[in-house]
């Protein structure tokens, strides 16, 4: 196999980069063991830097290191993925309820118009996951708390390693897209509380399907 070339930024950065997309397309499964010899031959680069990678994803939460044992894929368990779901509806109900307090006209319409692309993504669950993480984030955004978008981030990437279950079972997908109607309506009308109870209501329904 022919090496990777890496961008000019910090190596372990552009690495733990490499890693994290594998893992959330499940070329990585969870629960593997990670071969670093095999990884660091891939790549032309020496331990270091991959080791440095493998820190940075175990703070993510990705990967789980076992002494003498080496690195893991972590494995989401139904209680991580229930305290997961918990602190996300925590969080992004409160961003949700600020944005129908505070966001301009222009801002709720690119919102919709966020949804109405996730409406038409519907028959295609990769673009439909993309789409609705660029959906929450924008709204995370549009909150203006880098504190609370920090912590978001790092627990929508160990919800990613139950990529998609919650949207394979049956009806899931509609299910998801009348939910995100409920939460643009709420804003649209700023009603911050609406809002609010929309989005735990949504985090609650998606727990409920991936369990």
């Amino acid at each position: 196999m022919a090496a990777v070339t890496l961008a000019p930024r910090a190596l372990y950065e552009e690495v733990a980069e490499l890693l994290r997309q594998r893992i959330f397309r499940r070329e990585l499964e969870p629960g593997s063991w990670i071969d670093e010899v095999k990884l660091t031959q891939e790549f032309g680069i020496s331990r270091t830097p991959l080791r440095e990678a493998l820190k940075v994803l175990a703070a993510e939460g990705l990967v789980t290191m076992k002494v003498r044992r080496g690195a893991y894929v972590t494995e989401v368990s139904e209680q991580d993925l229930a305290e997961v779901y918990h602190l996300l509806a925590l969080l992004e109900s409160d961003a949700a309820a600020e944005v129908a307090r505070r966001a301009t006209d222009a801002q709720l319409a690119e919102l919709q118009a966020l949804h109405a692309e996730l409406e038409g993504a519907a028959g295609d669950r990769d673009r439909f996951f993309a789409l609705n993480e660029r959906f929450h984030m924008r709204l995370l955004e549009l909150a203006g708390n880098r504190w609370r978008n920090q912590l978001v981030a790092d627990l929508r990437k160990v919800m990613k390693l139950n990529r998609h279950a919650s949207l394979l079972k049956s009806g899931r997908i509609a299910e998801s897209l009348a939910e995100h109607r409920a939460v643009v309506a709420g804003l649209r009308a700023r009603d911050a509380e609406a809002t609010r109870q929309r989005m735990q209501d949504h985090f609650r329904n998606g727990l409920e399907a991936a369990a």
